[in-house]
């Protein structure tokens, strides 16, 4: 099935409403502790902003992990340091896991502790209850201690070095510190992994030569589609709700999004299973955040909106200048190549592929940020996909540094899955149905 957009995917504004509610609203132990405590961590974290997100939840849902199969002991642990007493209850521990990791890092929030009361209710008072909740808080405990000094602060900036062609340079939306725009997230790069050894072993190829036809292809099909000032033909209706969508959407809100409503469809999993697989996807996602950033302040490549106003410097006949474009949205402050948003999504999106099988599902994503707009998909690889043309249509990356982040990604989610949390006895369904479609 193809994708589908534009008026086949805008349902009414009070429909659209009415599914973001259910998708955003109080979780209750309406599918089973781990799914809706993901919910609650994603929303909790959504306003950190995109990279900071990746981190907390891929925290959240590795302390849920190790606190369930603590438990069941179906999966090889992560930590391995957490014994639970014999019949804990599996839900208490999830909930407690979840609970103690979101309100340490935000405290302010008064809504976690009435989720967690909400939660717990549903579990029958006891010895197994209370040692499950004892569970899930020396899980939480362990690894917020083990990730108390990984390298995500303090925050570091990136200056930028005298403007030359194909070199990074600061953009209008960069913080200005001394009087110069810098970069952000430069300290990103350096930040322990979750599940791949270094990050360095994850090097991209160079960007494309600047006097290559590849580039010159990747310029002239950003700065046509790319432009605020794009007309209905070179930048379609469909593509501008792409473009809306994903720059409001995070790959941690789309991808557990997604992976909450294909495991609610299927019905059958455990609760091990998910715990595991939310561990995966948001490991996969937090790492691919870290290997996007070491490759970007790696090449330090300008962003298109710079690129197109020195067209005449870049040796390329084939890239005529414009100094008065600019993007449709604004252009992230650090360098262009690979995207973040791609490696970041195609990592969530490999091992979401392993788990589950990369098509033949049904996934609708709506966003309350970007009211209106509602867009279904059938596989992970239209997700993807669409992902890679909001970022081209935005006109704030070349179509190579989608490409490059899809690489990325993919090799970071496969690691991830392949290295990490492995049954203990027997195989995923999926383990070998993972080739393209």
């Amino acid at each position: 099935m193809k994708r589908m957009h534009g008026d086949a995917t805008k349902w009414t504004l009070g429909l659209c409403m009415l599914m973001a509610t259910l998708l955003f609203g109080p979780a209750v132990a309406k599918a089973d502790a781990v799914l809706d405590w993901n919910l609650i961590a994603v929303n909790t974290t959504n306003p950190s902003g995109p990279f900071a997100q990746a981190r907390y939840v891929a925290i959240v849902q590795l302390a849920v992990f190790e606190a369930v199969n603590s438990i069941t002991r179906d999966y090889r642990p992560y930590l391995g340091t957490i014994v639970a007493p014999h019949g804990a209850s599996a839900d208490a521990a999830a909930i407690q896991a979840a609970y103690r990791v979101l309100i340490t890092y935000f405290p302010a929030n008064a809504s976690l502790g009435t989720a967690r009361a909400n939660s717990l209710a549903s579990i029958p008072d006891g010895q197994p209850k209370t040692d499950g909740i004892a569970t899930g808080d020396a899980a939480a405990l362990a690894m917020i201690a083990l990730r108390a000094n990984d390298g995500s602060s303090p925050a570091q900036f990136k200056t930028p070095g005298q403007a030359a062609p194909g070199v990074w340079q600061a953009t209008p939306s960069c913080p200005i510190m001394n009087g110069i725009g810098v970069g952000v997230f430069l300290q990103w790069g350096n930040v322990t992994p979750f599940g791949i050894p270094s990050v360095s072993e994850f090097l991209l190829d160079p960007p494309p030569a600047l006097d290559s036809n590849q580039y010159a292809k990747a310029y002239n099909e950003v700065k046509a589609v790319g432009s605020a000032s794009a007309n209905s033909t070179e930048r379609p209706p469909d593509r501008a709700n792409v473009v809306l969508f994903y720059a409001s959407s995070s790959p941690t809100f789309v991808f557990n999004l997604a992976a909450r409503q294909v495991v609610a469809q299927e019905g059958w999993h455990s609760l091990s299973e998910n715990a595991r697989a939310f561990a995966l996807i948001n490991m996969a996602i937090g790492d691919g955040s870290f290997a996007s950033f070491f490759n970007k302040y790696h090449y330090n490549f300008w962003r298109p909106e710079t690129a197109i106003h020195a067209g005449d410097t870049d040796g390329n006949r084939k890239t005529d200048p414009d100094p008065n474009w600019a993007p449709f949205i604004p252009a992230p402050c650090f360098p262009g190549y690979p995207s973040n948003h791609g490696t970041l999504s195609n990592a969530g999106a490999e091992v979401l592929r392993r788990l589950y099988g990369q098509a033949g599902h049904a996934i609708t994503l709506s966003n309350p940020a970007v009211p209106g707009i509602m867009l279904h998909y059938g596989s992970f690889r239209q997700i993807t996909d669409d992902i890679s043309d909001a970022r081209v249509y935005g006109g704030i990356h070349f179509r190579t540094d989608q490409d490059a982040g899809a690489r990325l990604g993919r090799a970071v989610g496969t690691a991830v899955y392949k290295t990490n949390l492995r049954a203990v006895h027997g195989r995923d369904r999926h383990d070998d149905d993972w080739d393209d479609d």
